[in-house]
């Protein structure tokens, strides 16, 4: 009794179930391929936050095992992004100064306002990232650390606390095909300070 019901309801499948399978399917896609390169986006955004953290350690340290005599701050910042991004397989080629380069103060500086001067520039010896609070006179001089104010006071008593910050964008290109996202690119921002110890 209960196989010959079975026969029967299979038996009257009118074909609708594979219209609606037919229907939701691309969707299904859809929301696979949206979640692969959001992922590799989220992938991607670490990586570069990674890297800018590795440089900004480089750039500000006192002594590098691996770096020549007066080597320049900002070269050693790129050096190690430049390793960082390799090691992920992200190509550092890629990698652009940020569109808007952080508003930071020259350290000494209590305030936000840089006591009206100007905001500190990024090193000159790089173009692919942007380097503030490192930099090499003449590009062949002995390297001086300028750093920059990372924190600043609320009383205008101190400086705050002073280092090197290291910033950069890398382009990244969605594939989602059917939605307004397809072959945009976006910037993935990336920048990471680092204290130094000097001060």
């Amino acid at each position: 009794m209960r196989a010959a019901q079975m026969r029967c309801l299979a038996g009257s499948s009118d074909g609708s179930e594979i219209a609606e399978f037919a229907m939701v399917l691309p969707i299904l896609f859809m929301m696979f391929f949206a979640v692969f390169w959001f992922g590799q986006a989220f992938r991607i955004y670490t990586t570069i936050n990674h890297a800018a953290r590795q440089g900004a350690r480089a750039a500000v340290a006192p002594a590098c095992v691996t770096c020549a005599p007066g080597s320049d701050p900002a070269q050693n910042a790129y050096n190690a992004v430049q390793s960082a991004l390799q090691s992920a397989r992200i190509d550092p080629t890629r990698l652009q100064r940020p569109t808007n380069r952080p508003a930071l103060c020259a350290c000494g500086n209590a305030n936000t306002v840089c006591n009206g001067g100007g905001r500190v520039s990024c090193a000159n010896t790089q173009a692919s990232i942007c380097v503030q609070g490192a930099q090499q006179v003449g590009g062949t001089g002995p390297a001086i650390e300028n750093d920059v104010n990372l924190s600043t006071t609320t009383t205008n008593t101190g400086t705050g606390v002073c280092g090197v910050s290291v910033s950069f964008q890398y382009p990244y290109k969605f594939t989602l095909p059917g939605t307004s996202l397809n072959l945009q690119t976006i910037n993935l921002q990336a920048q990471a300070e680092m204290r130094s110890e000097t001060h």
